[in-house]
């Protein structure tokens, strides 16, 4: 009997190719709310995507450890190897009929990630990296990602507590209205479009340090070459924390001024 050995970057991208298909076939479909802290919630999908997920990456890679939004952690304590696993980010895109989601998966060996994905189900497609490079797999072709700035497009997460009043203020900001168009989509999504040059940048608040959240988006905008700091500039794991992802550095620099004019 041959062994196939599969690279960790290879399960990350099936494991949301299982999960994306199955996101598919429940779309529009009667959706089941489970109540979470405050108002947030899962569907039965969110809970059957990550089941699928845990299932590909525990048959690959048995000695590891998993974290998933909706289980927590499994697996192999202690282990130096985590998965960090959002099985459907937009869930309240897709309970109402809004395809705007996405399946994040990445491995963090250590402190580093070392191998991400990003589905994107109804695009049928996937965003990765190795840590190398970054590409997008479409009909099982890998495409180089290369960002891009001229579009001006800016997609602004507002779920994230920012350090300023209130989050709409940046929307209103001159030095970020004269500058750029901005969107609001909700989903990590719109992050990893950054690496794909379908956004100029990305912007969120929070801490997103080893987030099942962002892990997987961070990763592949860093791969792709995008500038990735803090709402101030500074590493994500600390204060005031946030996200700037941005195509290149003018366009980092110039909402990072913006920013620095709300505080």
């Amino acid at each position: 009997m041959t062994t196939v050995h599969h690279t960790d970057v290879e399960i990350a991208v099936r494991a949301t190719e299982v999960a994306s298909e199955l996101i598919r076939s429940a779309y529009l479909a009667p959706v089941t709310r489970y109540a979470k802290e405050g108002d947030d919630f899962a569907t039965q999908t969110d809970l059957a995507a990550e089941r699928a997920i845990l299932g590909v990456l525990a048959e690959a890679r048995p000695g590891d450890r998993f974290l998933g939004e909706e289980s927590g952690f499994t697996g192999a304590a202690g282990a130096d190897r985590t998965w960090l696993i959002d099985p459907l980010c937009g869930t309240r895109n897709f309970a109402v009929g809004t395809p705007s989601v996405a399946v994040n998966v990445a491995l963090r060996t250590g402190s580093a990630v070392t191998a991400a994905a990003v589905g994107a189900p109804f695009a049928d497609e996937v965003l990765w990296t190795d840590g190398e490079g970054a590409f997008a797999r479409r009909d099982g072709v890998d495409q180089r990602l290369r960002p891009e700035a001229d579009n001006r497009l800016v997609d602004v997460d507002l779920d994230g507590p920012f350090p300023w009043s209130t989050p709409a203020r940046l929307l209103d900001a001159p030095a970020f209205a004269e500058a750029f168009h901005p969107r609001v989509l909700s989903t990590s999504l719109a992050l990893v479009w950054v690496a794909a040059g379908r956004r100029a940048a990305y912007v969120t608040g929070g801490d997103v340090s080893d987030s099942v959240h962002f892990a997987a988006g961070i990763a592949v905008c860093r791969a792709a070459g995008c500038v990735v700091t803090g709402l101030a500039g500074q590493p994500l794991d600390t204060a005031p924390h946030g996200l700037i992802a941005a195509a290149d550095a003018e366009t980092h620099a110039r909402l990072l001024a913006a920013i620095a004019a709300l505080r």
